[in-house]
């Protein structure tokens, strides 16, 4: 008699996931995880008060003692940059919230709410982007003052209508699929295709673009703060490091430097997981 062993857990096996993560997205995690724990308990790693002032210690430039260097007013560097992930980062993500809502809204309506409606949203999105996201931005804190608040609204506000035309165009995509005919063929409600097949499938590519759009934000807010329409000094918020320091650029390099690179830092690591989780989902649509 002649027994046949068959392959055990051959099943999972045809299935295994990978769940390695490449080196660059690794990093990318453990940045942005620093920056988090900066913005949750930024006393764990900057014990030091970041409004101290040291007049022995005015433009210090970087040491073992002051890693960033000191301010005009002799501040620790590093505590400041710390202790600013919170207002920063709050900022970023506040203005991508209000940025997604204001898209969902108006990419949603203009994609299923007929020909004219679409036509009135198309246009109205194509006036505001006619404005740069800057100058749209400047222009509305100009007008209500420069605060964390206004940056938010600003911000989101700037960029809105580019992930409003990214989302219509997801759903006119999705409205016109093979699987929402067959559940319109089946006699599924249309709220139930919207609820069902249409809105989460055209919000799944944005999972990435969100995490794009927080770095980008941040960039835009630090841009307005530059300019001096930002938080006002002596807050320790990123944006408002680099329009206080940039009266001391040419004698004191770190001031622009060190916050600017924490800035490029959050941008590049949230790119980069961004652009890691747009593969990951595409690889798992294909």
């Amino acid at each position: 008699m002649t027994i046949t062993t068959l392959p055990r857990r051959q099943g999972r096996q045809g299935r295994q996931i990978s769940l390695k993560i490449p080196p660059g997205p690794a990093l990318a995690a453990a940045v942005l995880l620093f920056f988090i724990v900066a913005a949750i308990l930024p006393q764990l790693l900057a014990p030091a008060d970041p409004f101290a002032i040291d007049l022995n210690a005015v433009l210090q430039p970087p040491s073992w003692q002051h890693p960033f260097g000191t301010d005009q007013s002799g501040r620790d560097l590093y505590t400041r940059v710390v202790h600013g992930t919170r207002e920063s980062l709050l900022i970023g993500l506040g203005a991508t919230a209000l940025a997604m809502a204001v898209a969902v809204v108006l990419g949603v309506s203009s994609g299923l709410g007929g020909r004219v409606l679409d036509g009135l949203i198309s246009r109205g999105l194509e006036v505001l982007f006619a404005f740069p996201v800057l100058l749209l931005a400047m222009l509305f804190v100009t007008v209500y003052g420069p605060s964390v608040t206004t940056q938010v609204i600003a911000v989101g506000l700037g960029t809105a209508p580019g992930y409003a035309r990214m989302i219509r165009g997801q759903v006119l995509a999705v409205r016109t699929s093979g699987y929402v005919e067959a559940a319109h063929a089946l006699g599924h409600s249309r709220w139930e295709v919207l609820r069902r097949h249409v809105f989460p499938n055209a919000m799944r590519p944005l999972v990435a673009v969100v995490t794009l759009g927080v770095g980008q934000s941040i960039v835009w807010a630090s841009g307005l703060a530059f300019l001096g329409l930002g938080v006002a000094p002596p807050s320790p918020e990123w944006g408002a490091l680099l329009d206080a320091g940039r009266m001391f650029i040419t004698r004191a390099w770190w001031l622009e430097v060190m916050p600017g690179l924490a800035i490029v830092a959050v941008a590049l690591a949230a790119t980069s997981l961004g652009n890691h989780l747009q593969k990951k989902l595409e690889g798992a649509s294909a």
